[in-house]
């Protein structure tokens, strides 16, 4: 495909996305006359009209809509393509996208790049916390290699491997009541324990919502937090109680775990990818590095 065809399915694509000439203009840095100008040539070029101008807002014909579908999956093939080109297999030199759930932030995804870039210093890591239908979306627009999150139903193409099962109890601070328990708390019990939990925007905490309603238990909530570093400082440093993964306490010795009873469900920790994705050896290596590293930390297998 000629460069000028390559600029014309991207000049689409924003005008598309901003539904505005000059906002597209402007994101691609070039004049508007301009920009009119290339897409209009491509309209001649393909006989169609594929832009309705009539409105306040410009938007997509039918046919623009049907032709924006593959421009997209052709730039994603394309730039595929280039990085499959570029991969260096002995790792001297390359780039991994990845992403994680947040709970996975501190215990996880730390340790694991920290490691990963002892062994492949010249591998540039670009890592993000997301929601995870945020990071199942960005591996099929192939704009992640790699996610970290959670077994369960997937969107289509999406390719999951489970890696291990989570546990999530109470977790506290050593000032906290329940720092030297040994034996399950009662759920009952957490009536009388003020929590500070994830905001609700969290997979995480909609799990613990699910879990005391299932148990017409309502405890008194007295933070929510969208951090999970942060609940870790308020826990630790005080007498609130919080629910999160149990290896987050064995992580930060400060913390500890106080399993419930009845326990709270498990779930299964999953590394996402797009099945028809080409794998680096970036990707490759993580992948291995994962695995290995779970089996170390005798994690319970999924």
């Amino acid at each position: 495909m000629a460069a000028l065809e390559l600029r014309h399915l991207r000049y689409l694509l924003a005008v598309a996305e901003h539904a505005n000439f000059t906002r597209a203009a402007e994101a691609l840095h070039v004049s508007q006359p301009t920009l009119s100008q290339q897409i209009r040539q491509l309209e001649r070029s393909l006989h169609v009209q594929l832009l309705d101008r009539s409105g306040r807002a410009v938007r997509l014909t039918d046919a623009g809509a049907t032709y924006v579908r593959y421009a997209r999956r052709a730039l994603r093939e394309l730039a595929a393509g280039e990085r499959a080109v570029l991969d260096v297999q002995d790792l001297s030199r390359g780039t991994l996208r990845l992403a994680a759930t947040p709970t996975f932030t501190l215990y996880l995804i730390g340790p694991l790049v920290t490691e990963f870039h002892t062994r492949h210093p010249g591998i540039t890591l670009e890592i993000a916390e997301m929601a995870q239908d945020r990071i199942e979306s960005d591996l099929l627009d192939d704009r992640l290699d790699v996610g970290i999150a959670f077994g369960g139903d997937h969107l289509p193409a999406i390719d999951s491997t489970a890696l291990y099962t989570e546990t999530l109890s109470l977790v506290v601070g050593a000032g906290h009541p329940c720092s030297n328990r040994r034996e399950p708390l009662p759920v009952r019990e957490l009536r009388d324990h003020p929590l500070a939990l994830l905001s609700r925007d969290f997979a995480t905490r909609r799990q613990i919502d699910e879990y005391l309603a299932g148990h017409r238990v309502q405890p008194g909530i007295a933070v929510e937090a969208n951090s999970v570093h942060a609940l870790l400082e308020i826990v630790q440093g005080g007498r609130l109680a919080t629910v999160l993964p149990d290896a987050l306490a064995r992580e930060h010795v400060p913390l500890r775990p106080v399993p419930l009873d009845p326990p709270l469900p498990s779930r299964t920790v999953t590394l996402l990818r797009r099945e028809s994705a080409y794998r680096s050896a970036a990707a490759r290596a993580f992948t291995e590095l994962t695995r290995r590293w779970v089996r170390a930390r005798g994690y319970a297998p999924a």
